[in-house]
């Protein structure tokens, strides 16, 4: 039997320089992500700095397929442990039924274009009964307007019992600080944003203050990631990728990049607080994702928050998610791999198999699963044919993992 550590030792599952000439170096770059990603993911315990990296980087995590598998790993999540879909006693008497019912309703943007109305109206239903059962669930949490965004870019990628378990986790420490009954926390996250500009930027800075136009154009990029904002799903998703990887003060160092961006078209524009205000509250839709990504990663790691608390006399310890990050980040770091968690799961006589899994999936992951035999044995031969024989020991072992991160490396 081969080993995660017999592997993680010679880097069987690595692609040596000659068998990239054949690819162009996207294609080339693509595949050892992919397979990075994987090695990372059987690794016993899950190699979380690996998967951090490859979700912040270029391209993010690819596709929703590794989202499925990664963004769970990102968040402490046991696959084999997620909540069950919530019953009907979810919506009675709940203080803030009403207007989650009415935010879903007018989320329709949110939805894949040309989706029938039958499946987004099912989708609707299921992100209603996600945002009960996570405030439920939580007294101490308090719902605002935007929660809904988040909770719909999951829904769409996991289905709705992962997308409890993300949402839950999420509440209780990344947006943890929207959460309160007062927005005191929240105003304290954006008051990051002008500290930033200041060190990057005197000048654009100075313009700012002397138009008054505060932070309040970047509260919905904050509290929604984004996803109110954006018209291109892909970008939502390539942006939680990278959150989910990072500091909960990440959306405030991209905020600060776009602003920063965008500097000439500040400038040039009328210095009064209404005029600015505007311009910058319309995001552009064909921003450089990527580019502002690296640059935001840069601006952190340059000045991170304690500098800037420091500088500008902010205090941390106000926010929440700030003050519990290290100990959210200590505790992804000893996760056991999904065969791992699925044997122990069988072990002890957990009804959460293999097929209760693919129920709180999304209807495709189901149908990939169906036919999974078939094409993961097609890949394994295209597999050994390319690599050689070693490489085929590891894809045997990364069969009861799932079939398509190996479908993606041809």
């Amino acid at each position: 039997m081969i080993t995660t550590e017999f592997l993680t030792h010679i880097h069987l599952f690595s692609f040596p320089p000659h068998l990239c000439l054949s690819l162009t170096e996207p294609d080339c770059g693509r595949k050892q992500k992919l397979a990075e990603i994987h090695q990372a993911l059987i690794s016993d315990p899950v190699d979380i700095e690996t998967l951090r990296r490859a979700a912040a980087s270029k391209g993010g995590l690819l596709t929703d397929e590794l989202r499925r598998k990664v963004w769970p790993k990102l968040l402490s999540i046991n696959v084999f442990e997620l909540p069950h879909k919530p019953g009907r006693d979810v919506r009675k008497n709940h203080k803030d039924y009403n207007q989650v019912v009415l935010d879903v309703r007018r989320s329709m943007k949110r939805f894949p274009k040309g989706m029938p109305a039958a499946e987004r109206a099912v989708l609707q239903e299921q992100l209603i009964d996600i945002i009960l059962e996570v405030l439920k669930g939580n007294p101490q949490l308090h719902y605002y307007q935007g929660y809904h965004d988040v909770a719909v870019s999951l829904l769409l990628v996991v289905g709705e019992r992962m997308a409890i378990a993300m949402l839950d986790t999420l509440s209780n420490f990344h947006l943890r600080d929207f959460m309160d009954p007062t927005m005191d926390r929240t105003k304290h996250i954006l008051n990051y944003l002008m500290p930033i500009l200041e060190q990057v930027d005197t000048e654009l800075h100075d313009f700012m203050i002397r138009a008054e136009v505060g932070t309040i154009f970047a509260l919905s990029w904050l509290i929604t990631w984004f996803g109110h904002v954006l018209s291109e799903f892909k970008h939502t998703l390539r942006l939680y990728d990278f959150f989910l990887a990072s500091h909960p003060l990440m959306p405030i160092y991209l905020a600060a990049t776009i602003v920063l961006h965008r500097e000439k078209e500040v400038k040039q524009t009328e210095c009064d607080m209404a005029m600015v205000h505007h311009l910058l509250s319309r995001i552009p839709q064909d921003l450089p994702y990527e580019l502002l990504i690296g640059q935001a990663q840069d601006l952190f790691d340059k000045y991170p928050p304690s500098l800037l608390a420091k500088r500008a006399a902010l205090q941390s310890r106000k926010s929440l998610s700030i003050s519990t990050f290290q100990a959210f980040q200590r505790s992804t770091l000893h996760q056991r791999p999904d065969s791992v968690l699925q044997r122990l799961t069988k072990a002890h006589g957990s009804d959460t198999s293999r097929h209760g899994l693919e129920a709180a999936l999304p209807r495709d992951r189901g149908q990939l699963w169906g036919r999974g035999n078939r094409m993961v044995k097609m890949a394994v031969w295209g597999l050994s044919a390319t690599l050689g024989a070693a490489v085929f020991a590891v894809a045997q072992t990364a069969m009861d993992w799932g079939p398509e991160v190996l479908l993606q490396l041809f």
